[in-house]
Formats: C-alpha cells, sequence, structure tokens
C-alpha cells in the first residue's frame, strides 16, 4: 500500500457495475463507458465542468469551467506541466466533448428514473492505452460517485490508484481487450 487504508465508499463506487467497451472504426479506438448515477443530470453537469469539483474525483483539472466552449488548460496536480485542452461542445446538462491532449473525451448525461446515466467516449491512439484508461475511469467513476455524499474525500489518482485495485482493473482489461486487433 501507498497511502492510508482506502476509504470504503470509494471501493464500493469502484465495485459497482459498469459497462466498459472498446470499439474500432476507422479513425481509431474508442473507450466507451456508462455508469449509473443517483443524481440529476445538473449536479453530474457540475461535476464534469467545475474545476474544484472536478479536482475531487478527475485527472482533468482545468483552468476554467468547461461549461463554454473554447481553449483551457489541464492539469492533474497543481505542479505538474500544462496539457492543452478545447471544449467543443457545452450542451448543459447533457453534452460535453473536449480534447484533453491527443484524445477526444465526449461525456453524455442521460436522465433515467433513477437519476443519471454517465458515459464517457474516449478517443485512444492505439489498442494499448485503453486498458489502462479502462482502469483509471474507472476509479475516477468510483470516486466521483462516492463524492456526491458531500463527505470530503480523497481523489484516487496517480500510484494512490493501486490501493484501489487499479492493477487488477487494468489486468482484467487488458484480457477483455486482447482479442481486439488494430
Amino acid at each position: 500500500m501507498t497511502g492510508p487504508s482506502p476509504d470504503q465508499a470509494i471501493v464500493a463506487g469502484i465495485r459497482f457495475p459498469t459497462e466498459v467497451a472498446l470499439e474500432r472504426d476507422e479513425a481509431g479506438w474508442t473507450l466507451v463507458m456508462r455508469r449509473p448515477l443517483r443524481h440529476s443530470p445538473e449536479q453530474v453537469w457540475r461535476m464534469l465542468t467545475e474545476p474544484d469539483r472536478l479536482a475531487r474525483w478527475s485527472p482533468i483539472v482545468p483552468d476554467r469551467s468547461l461549461a463554454e466552449v473554447g481553449p483551457a488548460s489541464c492539469r492533474e496536480n497543481p505542479g505538474d506541466e500544462p496539457i492543452d485542452a478545447e471544449v467543443l461542445v457545452a450542451d448543459a446538462p447533457s453534452l460535453l466533448v473536449h480534447r484533453w491532449g491527443t484524445a477526444l473525451m465526449r461525456w453524455t448525461v442521460t436522465a433515467v428514473e433513477e437519476g443519471t446515466v454517465l458515459e464517457l467516449r474516449q478517443t485512444c491512439d492505439d489498442r494499448t492505452v485503453a486498458s489502462s484508461s479502462a482502469a483509471g475511469w474507472r476509479t475516477c467513476f468510483g470516486t466521483l460517485a462516492a463524492t456526491f455524499d458531500g463527505v470530503e474525500r480523497e481523489r484516487v489518482i496517480g500510484p494512490r490508484a493501486l490501493d484501489y485495485g487499479w492493477q487488477a482493473l487494468h489486468e482484467r482489461y487488458e484480457r477483455e481487450f486482447a482479442g481486439r486487433q488494430g
């Protein structure tokens, strides 16, 4: 372990069923993840677009709100080198499309009777990146789900994710995606 015992609310969030798929088309690979949340689309939208809320669960922490189209700069941690980003579509509270470095991120927020379904479609330069991204986002989605309760929780990124089962998730997605050719 690299830190204190894992937060059990985050662990439960990570274990919660999440649909994960890898799609191939003429442009390359797209990681697709769908996760139900028991919160309103407006609440989820704020977690996707407001820097102070993103800093609670996501590796994407922008220098401005992502609720408006235009360029931005992101850092995972305050001292890190910035990563170029650009919001291409911001249709609150249902669709956010932005670049994050070379990846294109498409977030769809769909209202359902029990709350919301959050879908992420992330382009990947090659198939080998997809399993790492899937494990990372699965960990982040678990943190996101736990963060809604108002309790101050740690942001599970970098080496700390190992304490939350990132390696096992990575290996699982490597096996699941291994048959995909590219």
